[in-house]
C-alpha cells in the first residue's frame, strides 16, 4: 500500500483500521511491514485473508491498483518492550497472525539489537497458507531467524513439524528469561500462555494479540 509521500510513524507489532474510503466500515490489521521498510520504500504492508470472513478481507481481492484506502493511525500496546534485547525472543503465530511477528522479527534484525537469533514458531493449515515462507526461510539459512513450521493439515510430502504450536514445539526455545509474543486463532492465544507458563516463562514475559 503505497502512502504518496505521507508520513506514517508506528512502531512494529501496531496494527490500523482498514476500509475503502466512501464505506464506514473498518476492519483492524496488524501492519506486516517493519517501520524501517517504510521508511525506506513509501508503503505499508497488511496480510489479508481473502475469504468472505471479515469485511475488508471480502472485497479486497476485487480492488483495483490506484483504489484509495482508508488507513487509520496506528494504534496497540503489542510490540516490544525497550529492554527486549536483553531476552531471548520467542514469536509463536498461527495463520494471518505471523504479520505482526514479521513486523517485529524484521525489526529486531534490522536494529541489531538482539544478541541471539530470535526464533519463530509459525503454524499453518496447508503449505501454501504459510505466507512469507521463502523469506522466512531465508532468514533461518542466513542465522538470523530460528525457524519452526509446524503443519495442522494433511501434505504427503511435508518434512518440517507437525500439529498445531504447543510445548513440544516450544520446549527447546522456552526460558525463565524468554519474552514470548504470540498471534492467532483465539485457541492459540488461550492456550498457549499455559503451555509456555508450564515450560517455566513467567506470565508477565509472555504478550498476546488476537484478531
Amino acid at each position: 500500500m503505497a502512502l504518496d509521500g505521507s508520513s506514517f510513524p508506528y512502531r512494529a507489532g501496531q496494527a490500523a483500521l482498514l476500509g475503502l474510503h466512501e464505506n464506514e466500515e473498518r476492519t483492524p490489521y496488524s501492519i506486516a511491514s517493519s517501520p524501517h521498510e517504510t521508511a525506506t520504500d513509501g508503503h505499508l504492508e497488511f496480510l489479508v485473508k481473502v475469504d468472505g470472513s471479515s469485511r475488508f478481507g471480502a472485497i479486497v481481492s476485487n480492488l483495483q491498483p490506484g483504489t484509495r484506502i482508508f488507513v487509520s493511525a496506528a494504534g496497540g500496546r503489542f510490540g516490544l518492550p525497550p529492554d527486549a534485547a536483553k531476552s531471548p525472543l520467542l514469536f509463536v503465530g498461527g495463520g494471518t497472525g505471523v504479520a505482526p511477528l514479521r513486523s517485529m522479527i524484521l525489526d529486531v534484525i534490522h536494529e541489531g539489537r538482539a544478541d541471539r537469533p530470535p526464533a519463530l514458531v509459525y503454524s499453518a493449515r496447508s503449505p501454501e497458507e504459510f505466507a512469507y515462507a521463502e523469506e522466512l526461510r531465508a532468514l533461518h539459512d542466513a542465522g538470523k531467524l530460528k525457524l519452526i513450521l509446524t503443519l495442522t493439515g494433511d501434505a504427503r510430502d511435508w518434512r518440517h513439524a507437525r500439529g498445531r504450536a504447543g510445548a513440544e514445539h516450544l520446549a527447546d526455545l522456552a526460558t525463565p528469561r524468554t519474552l514470548c509474543f504470540i498471534c492467532g486463532p483465539p485457541s492459540m492465544v488461550t492456550d498457549l500462555p499455559q503451555a509456555l507458563m508450564a515450560l517455566g516463562v513467567p506470565r508477565e514475559h509472555i504478550k498476546t494479540e488476537d484478531w
